[in-house]
């Protein structure tokens, strides 16, 4: 047990040293893959599904004018042995709509903030219930969802949805603080309360039934140190998974502001006690896939299998940004005692900082026991890397390897997909 949490410990700290982060409030913190600027990324390629070859043309333009962002995500897939385009991406009006990926007014953390189409790492608040949630599981069933976050000064709120088209996971956070105006004590005037609520209204993926699962709870944080270089502070959790079990969690937060523009290190800790019938961060980066498990594989819910006995844990988590460049991301969370328990998230992008090379990949994984875990890819993982050379600075020939599922109708269940896929890019940035 000592070796593996050295060998976890040591990945973990050579992974995820560093990540941007655009706000001091913890409730606030995460790492989104929202482009600050005009990006026009296309090219073509070939890519393998299911044992079958198909030429990729891609166009996927991201514009940003300000606060306004707007990302498309157009893909033509034609087989190389019938020359036709893939029916599936095409065979309902839906996937027209899909073209818009997203479109955004401002970024996670300012006073307004939304968000419609795809979400790639919806959080709330420090997220003990919703963390790295995505509704893009699938690359073919990529779904339209709203984030919407207002914040008021001495009240706010955060709401989100998984799909516009369909009523599936809704869920939101209210914050108040109650002495803002009333004390001019710099510490205690910016204590902050808050409660959240999400809910799954149709788990097993059946309108026919009135299965739902929902979870509740509240939250404390208070800010110890906010200034243009330093935040510390302190943050507590309460959460109930409705007719299930429950768990709390303690941590505290520090981030260090972008230092002469060099570096950006943020870090949290928090030590988790947690209940039966209980699992922190419900709603996670694998909630899409593990929802639609066969009920004997599951716990009670039928969807995700919880806690059999009172248990702690602890979440660790490092964020950073090199040279405003270089961007890594780590967080690795585990029960005590518990086998298989450990869950791992890792992220890094550099497409500007090495000269002729760009790179960006991301990996989550559950069910971790060894370092042999984290090192194979199977059911337990979601995982994306994307390896370019640079022929003109504006054109790059990527070489991409996605692993990742599809919804296998004949049974109704997500299975791993491998996908290799070679493609020229042409990347442009541009200010509007």
């Amino acid at each position: 047990m000592k070796k593996l949490a050295g060998s976890i410990a040591i990945l973990f700290l050579i992974f995820a040293l560093f990540v941007p982060v655009s706000t001091a409030q913890i409730g606030m913190l995460g790492y989104g893959r929202e482009v600050r600027e005009g990006l026009f990324n296309g090219g073509i390629g070939i890519t393998t599904i299911d044992q079958e070859s198909f030429l990729t043309i891609s166009l996927h333009p991201e514009i940003s004018l300000g606060k306004f962002g707007l990302g498309l995500n157009v893909d033509l897939l034609y087989n190389t042995k019938t020359g036709q385009i893939r029916k599936k991406d095409w065979n309902e009006t839906y996937d027209y709509l899909r073209m818009i990926r997203y479109i955004r007014y401002g970024w996670k953390g300012d006073n307004f903030y939304t968000r419609v189409g795809t979400l790639d790492a919806a959080r709330l608040g420090h997220g003990f219930i919703m963390n790295y949630y995505t509704n893009e599981a699938e690359w073919d069933e990529r779904k339209i969802g709203l984030a919407l976050d207002i914040n008021f000064g001495n009240y706010g709120f955060e709401l989100m949805t998984s799909n516009l088209g369909r009523l599936e996971i809704v869920g939101g956070r209210a914050y108040i603080r109650p002495l803002r105006n009333i004390l001019t004590v710099p510490v205690i005037k910016n204590l902050t309360f808050g409660a959240t609520y999400v809910i799954d209204v149709d788990p097993d993926k059946n309108r026919e039934t009135s299965a739902n699962v929902s979870v509740y709870g509240g939250d404390v944080e208070l800010p110890f140190l906010d200034s243009k270089i330093l935040w510390t502070g302190i943050y507590a959790d309460y959460a109930q998974i409705n007719h299930f079990g429950s768990g709390k969690a303690v941590g505290f937060g520090i981030q260090l502001k972008n230092l002469m523009g060099l570096l950006h290190l943020e870090t949290r800790f928090e030590r988790r006690w947690l209940g039966k019938e209980f699992l922190p961060s419900y709603f996670d980066a694998f909630y899409e896939i593990d929802r639609y498990l066969p009920r004997e594989n599951v716990g009670k819910t039928a969807i995700l299998p919880l806690i059999t006995e009172d248990t702690k844990g602890y979440f660790g988590e490092l964020y950073g940004r090199i040279l405003g460049t270089i961007h890594l991301i780590g967080n690795f969370q585990r029960l005590d005692n518990q086998p298989k328990s450990g869950i791992l998230h890792l992220a890094a992008t550099a497409t500007k900082s090495i000269p002729g090379l760009a790179f960006q990949a991301s990996y989550d994984k559950k069910n971790i026991e060894t370092f042999k875990d984290v090192r194979t890819l199977d059911n337990r993982s979601v995982a994306r890397v994307s390896v370019g050379y640079k022929i003109k600075p504006y054109l790059i020939f990527y070489m991409d390897y996605i692993w990742s599922f599809v919804l296998d109708e004949t049974t109704d269940r997500y299975l791993p997909q491998e996908r290799y896929q070679p493609r020229l890019a042409l990347n442009y940035n541009f200010s509007l």
